[in-house]
């Protein structure tokens, strides 16, 4: 694999010992590349009130943004699972949103990776034409 991409996941199994998960212990971390090669990362922060958490995928995404990046390449996300995780639902339909259809690689704690495409996750989202 390529050294930027080692680098992405490098900085999202990093980012993952940061998360705040006291109520799953599933603890997610993303690295988000922008197209000039920044790289913002993400670790999930549970609630108390469910619905008020926030995936690592999410955090990243926003905190890209609000650095004001709009162009991405790739994301990185790091679990324990052994076959790594894809995002949920909500999680491809921001990053399709703010990022397009880019590159996912999936990867666990130790050597397992996997890369695919946001659109091959999310195939029919929804997206500004339909408002």
């Amino acid at each position: 694999m390529e050294s930027a991409a080692t680098l992405l996941i490098e900085q999202a199994r990093q980012v993952r010992q940061r998360a705040s998960a006291p109520y799953s212990r599933f603890f997610v971390g993303s690295a988000l590349e922008a197209d000039q090669g920044r790289i913002f990362t993400g670790c999930n922060i549970e609630n108390a009130s469910y619905g008020l958490t926030v995936c690592a995928e999410r955090v990243a995404a926003f905190k890209a943004v609000s650095e004001g990046c709009r162009q991405f390449t790739r994301i990185a996300i790091v679990t324990e699972i052994e076959v790594g995780t894809p995002p949920c639902g909500a999680c491809c339909q921001v990053l399709w949103e703010l990022c397009g259809n880019l590159e996912v690689i999936l990867a666990n704690v130790d050597t397992w990776i996997e890369t695919v495409q946001l659109k091959d996750l999310l195939p029919r989202p929804f997206h500004a034409s339909f408002l």
